[in-house]
């Protein structure tokens, strides 16, 4: 899916929602793990066919398909192949936070984008680019990395101060033939998530290139906008963990949207009683209305 098919559907449908499919079988509801043999799959029906008129993409969370071996994977399997079947036009995001060396990742990558066929995978970058590099050898797939996220120890690295060499003249030769032209290291102190986002942006392009940023931290948000102003952010951290829609919008929002909010927990458990689809569909569809409501501010509906 390329950048403007993802902005055109987001117009379409008035909405940036992204639901999380963090399908825990142990929160789902009772009636279905009594008498489904397949409950993973038989609650996330419910759920997309109760939401997907408000939605422009899912997320499974790939950690509770895995916690059920085999099985789970299948499920899984078959949850993507609903989604493409209710609607081709969602964008679907394998939520994997892989990162490994560079033959490790070309199987993750075979294993999302051509026997998962999903749109796009979330990548953990902090092995460097060749981690990363083999995602992208993939057209019209999308690379989302992790770089400010919504959950609290997030600040046991990723905001600490990175110092980096601006410029240096390593040549020794040069000192020795020309003294005035050397110079000394000049240093820069900047947020490591800034340099996740800055090397990732040389890394890829706005086609197949997201961040993951939490709305956790909206102010941090308009920071990121001025020196990503094109990209799309996937948001995470709306509802359950404290970061609101409106916020999002206002630190994040660039001409083209370039939002994907996440909700999870808040829309999929909503309810746990039978009426658990209805339940989620008020929910997705309180949410979508308030993003269209933005949208049509700014004229993208």
């Amino acid at each position: 899916m390329t950048y403007n098919e993802l902005y055109e559907n987001i117009r379409k449908k008035g909405s940036f929602l992204c639901i999380g499919l963090d399908s825990d079988l142990r929160q789902i509801p009772e009636h279905i793990r009594r008498n489904s043999s397949e409950p993973l799959f038989e609650f996330n029906k419910a759920i997309i066919d109760a939401t997907s008129r408000y939605a422009v993409a899912y997320k499974p969370n790939l950690a509770f398909y895995e916690a059920e071996g085999a099985d789970g994977w299948r499920q899984l399997a078959m949850t993507l192949d609903y989604i493409r079947y209710k609607d081709p036009s969602l964008f679907i995001i394998a939520d994997a936070k892989r990162g490994d060396i560079g033959n490790t990742a070309g199987l993750y990558a075979k294993s999302f984008f051509e026997n998962l066929e999903c749109d796009a995978v979330t990548i953990a970058p902090y092995m460097g680019r060749d981690s990363v590099e083999p995602f992208y050898k993939y057209k019209g797939k999308w690379v989302i990395i992790l770089a400010l996220t919504s959950n609290p120890s997030a600040d046991d690295f990723e905001t600490l101060p990175v110092p980096g060499v601006i410029q240096i003249l390593e040549d020794s030769a040069l000192y020795e033939s020309d003294p005035i032209l050397y110079r000394e290291p000049n240093y820069s102190t900047e947020p490591l998530y800034k340099t996740v986002i800055d090397k990732a942006m040389k890394w890829g392009s706005t086609e197949n290139t997201m961040f993951v940023v939490g709305a956790t931290r909206a102010i941090k948000l308009a920071e990121i906008r001025e020196y990503c102003p094109h990209h799309f952010f996937l948001v995470p951290g709306v509802g359950t963990q404290g970061g609101s829609i409106a916020d999002v919008a206002r630190f994040g929002l660039n001409n083209r949207c370039g939002l994907i909010v996440n909700i999870s927990r808040n829309i999929i458990f909503a309810s746990k009683g039978e009426d658990f689809a209805l339940a989620a569909a008020r929910k997705a569809a309180e949410a979508a209305g308030e993003m269209c409501q933005i949208l049509s501010r700014h004229q993208m509906v």
